[in-house]
C-alpha cells in the first residue's frame, strides 16, 4: 500500500486520458469534411446523410461522461492507493480508450452482430472495472483512510449495472439490434440497490 502518496496523481491522469478519449470521438466527423469538399458535395451532407455516424459519437460522448462520473463518484471513497487498484484503474483507461474505435464501427455498420458486441463488450468491461475498483476499495480501509466508506447501496448499484451491461451482450448475440435498447435498464440500478438498503434495514 501507498499509504503516503496521495490518489490525487492518479485521478489527474485518469481525468487526462478520459478528456483525450472523448476528443477522439469526434475525429470520424471530421474526416468528413474533407471528402465533401473533395467531391462538391453541400455542407449540409455532413449531416443529412451521416446521421448514424452523428447519432454514434453522441451516445459514446454520454457513455464515457456516464462512467467518469461514476469513477469521480468512486474516487470519493479513496485517499491512497494499492497496486491493484491502480491495474484496475488502467484496465478502465483501456476500456475508454478503446471506446472511439467501435462507435466508429457503429457509424459505419450500426447493427452487424460483431460491431454490437465489440461495443457493448467494451461497455461491459467498463462496467466491470468499476464493480472491482469498488471491491477493493470495499476490502482495503489502508485505501480509503479517513474517507466515507463504501456502502452496501454502492456496491449493488455497480453490480446491478455490470448484470445489464451483460444482459446487453447476450440480446446482442442473438438479437443485435435490441442489445442497445437493453441499455435502458441502467435506470432502474440504483433504484433497486436503494431498496435493498432499505429492506436490509428494516430486519
Amino acid at each position: 500500500m501507498e499509504q503516503k502518496k496521495s490518489s490525487e496523481r492518479l485521478v489527474f491522469f485518469t481525468d487526462a486520458v478520459v478528456a483525450i478519449a472523448l476528443t477522439l470521438l469526434v475525429l470520424p466527423l471530421t474526416d468528413l469534411v474533407p471528402e465533401l469538399v473533395a467531391e462538391h458535395k453541400p455542407a449540409v451532407e455532413a449531416v443529412t446523410h451521416n446521421w448514424s455516424k452523428i447519432v454514434s459519437f453522441l451516445l459514446s460522448f454520454v457513455v464515457i461522461g456516464r462512467f467518469w462520473g461514476v469513477h469521480h463518484r468512486i474516487f470519493e471513497h479513496v485517499r491512497s492507493y494499492s497496486p491493484a487498484l491502480i491495474r484496475v484503474n488502467f484496465c478502465w483507461l483501456l476500456t475508454i480508450a478503446l471506446l472511439p474505435f467501435p462507435t466508429e464501427l457503429i457509424g459505419a455498420y450500426q447493427s452487424e452482430r460483431f460491431t454490437v458486441l465489440f461495443y457493448l463488450g467494451t461497455l461491459l468491461a467498463s462496467s466491470l472495472c468499476h464493480t472491482t475498483m469498488v471491491s477493493i476499495i470495499r476490502r482495503n480501509p489502508d485505501i480509503r483512510g479517513d474517507a466515507e466508506p463504501v456502502s452496501d447501496e454502492v456496491f449493488w448499484n455497480h453490480a446491478l449495472s455490470s448484470v445489464v451491461f451483460a444482459l446487453a451482450v447476450v440480446v446482442g448475440f442473438i438479437k443485435p439490434p435490441f442489445g442497445y435498447y437493453v441499455l435502458l435498464l441502467l435506470l432502474f440500478p440504483a433504484r433497486i440497490a436503494f431498496w435493498l438498503r432499505a429492506r436490509h434495514a428494516d430486519r
